[in-house]
């Protein structure tokens, strides 16, 4: 009698299965997209920041702006975007954040003056904040198992760290062969592609944030991001003035008081 052991014939995976993992990379990609958006839009302009302010006339304070404005717009509203996403649902934080980014970087790509540059670059800052933490969120609410977690937020970390570099580089190819302008151009077309399919892939909100808006630390939200631009406005200052400058002093002294502020509204 024959004692070799038997093969065990292990079930092909079901549709079903295979499914939900694609459904699930597809989430991963477009997470990890808008992620990479987000954060190379960080350092895309530093390159540019001479052709801008030939372009538009800046003076020297008016280009730091460019970068400055979508810094204070992005660390300021960090901690309340992510918030908003888990009270309102992280589809409709997600949607919303990339198709502002999107937008907000067509305006910039169109600018005919430096102050418009500027604005458009506070508003990528402040979408990005929604934007950002709602990648994350996303990609922890799809993957629940504890691997398959791990590898996700790996992925999404790699591309966090990857972003701010490929800035550069890819800064400087845009400027020198097709103008500054496109340094904010380029967002356009990946944002509406990953708009476009993100719709039909993650999965629609639950509504369960009718009163979202009342849970919301909007009094703390509002004076740290005060604070942050209080702050940067007086460092930016110490360029061309004296610390006893009242230029530098008084924006310096709010950010003080603005950050003891938001310290008692967090703990009273």
């Amino acid at each position: 009698m024959s004692t070799q052991p038997q093969a065990i014939a292990r079930p092909a995976p079901s549709a079903a299965t295979a499914s939900t993992t694609s459904s699930k990379a597809a989430i991963l990609t477009l997470a990890c997209v808008a992620q990479f958006m987000v954060i190379l839009d960080v350092s895309i302009v530093n390159v540019a920041l001479p052709a801008m302010r030939h372009g538009l006339g800046l003076s020297a304070a008016g280009q730091q702006w460019i970068v400055t404005a979508y810094t204070l717009g992005f660390a300021g509203l960090l901690l309340l975007g992510g918030r908003v996403a888990d009270l309102v649902g992280v589809r409709r934080v997600f949607l919303a954040g990339l198709a502002g980014f999107t937008l907000a970087s067509l305006a910039g790509g169109l600018a005919t003056s430096g102050a418009v540059l500027i604005a458009a670059r506070a508003g990528q800052g402040v979408c990005a904040a929604f934007l950002a933490p709602a990648t994350l969120t996303l990609i922890t609410t799809t993957f629940t198992e504890p691997t398959a977690r791990t590898r996700a937020v790996g992925a999404w970390s790699t591309v966090t760290t990857t972003g701010g570099a490929a800035g550069a580089v890819l800064g400087g190819v845009l400027t020198q062969y097709l103008g500054w302008r496109w340094v904010l151009f380029v967002n356009v077309p990946a944002g509406a592609a990953v708009l476009a399919v993100a719709g039909g892939r993650i999965p629609a909100a639950d509504g369960r944030a009718a009163d979202a808006l009342r849970r919301l630390d909007l009094p703390g939200a509002a004076a740290v991001f005060a604070a942050l631009t209080a702050l940067v406005y007086g460092v930016v200052n110490t360029e061309t003035h004296g610390l006893a400058d009242p230029r530098v002093a008084v924006p310096l002294a709010a950010a003080v008081l603005l950050l003891a502020g938001f310290v008692a509204i967090e703990f009273t």
